[in-house]
């Protein structure tokens, strides 16, 4: 990645979209990084990347309050001409996401919402929100998961609102592939992350289980996806769109 890009990850403030973020800012990009309520966890992602040599600053965003992304992007427009004298984003990286798991008997219509407009229509208009501000050959990089390939008891809402994804990523391709904007989805599968209350990263049980279920015998990094969503985001992998990347270490193949 050439110097000085901008872009913007979703769910900055933990986990993989922490990752990402590190990852791209270590590509020599600047980074926006969006959090929903842990302020704290975004500042220590931007300062993570200062740390290192990179720019990077936090902005808090709502995926599920659509309503909001217009007063959203007008501020970072602004921010973006006043800091790095820019008013494009050269990557979008919709990470941020929920996960409520039950069984097809205890899905509620609250738990069912809740997913579906975070998940999904969330990112779509974001999408649809930042899209004019997306520099003529940029990548948009949509985080799904594995579960929209196999299965799992308790995720149908979660897997389904993922797979919603990973159409949108397909179609928007198309529709955006005239100015040279690529878009792809990347799907993880079992990792340590704190996703779920950090059931993978803490139960060694469970961490065991998974491991068990993949071809490389461990469940994944957060890092390892980060820098997975940074190489498709590269130069070198320009020719790649509408895209499912798996990132799974084979999982249940």
């Amino acid at each position: 990645m050439t110097q000085h890009r901008i872009a913007l990850v979703t769910g900055a403030s933990r986990g993989i979209g922490r990752s990402a973020a590190h990852a791209l800012a270590r590509r020599g990009a600047n980074v926006v990084v969006t959090y929903r309520a842990d302020a704290q966890g975004a500042a220590d992602t931007v300062r993570m990347i200062q740390d290192a040599g990179g720019d990077a600053f936090a902005m808090q965003l709502d995926i599920s309050d659509v309503g909001s992304f217009g007063a959203f992007t007008a501020e970072l427009t602004d921010e973006l001409g006043s800091r790095w004298r820019s008013t494009r984003l050269d990557v979008l990286v919709n990470n941020a996401g929920i996960g409520l798991f039950d069984r097809l008997a205890d899905v509620t219509m609250d738990s069912f919402d809740a997913l579906v407009a975070t998940n999904f229509r969330g990112t779509f208009f974001l999408i649809q929100a930042l899209a004019p501000h997306l520099a003529d050959g940029g990548r948009i990089i949509n985080v799904s998961t594995s579960l929209t390939r196999h299965v799992s008891p308790g995720t149908s809402v979660y897997s389904a609102s993922k797979a919603a994804v990973e159409v949108l990523s397909r179609s928007s391709a198309v529709e955006l592939g005239p100015r040279g904007i690529r878009i792809n989805a990347v799907a993880p599968g079992p990792s340590a992350t704190d996703f779920n209350s950090g059931a993978m990263r803490d139960d060694p049980e469970l961490r065991g289980t998974l491991a068990a279920q993949t071809a490389l015998g461990r469940v994944g990094k957060p890092e390892e996806i980060g820098d997975a969503i940074a190489a498709l985001a590269s130069e070198e992998a320009r020719w790649i769109t509408a895209e499912r990347i798996e990132v799974s270490g084979g999982a249940l193949l």
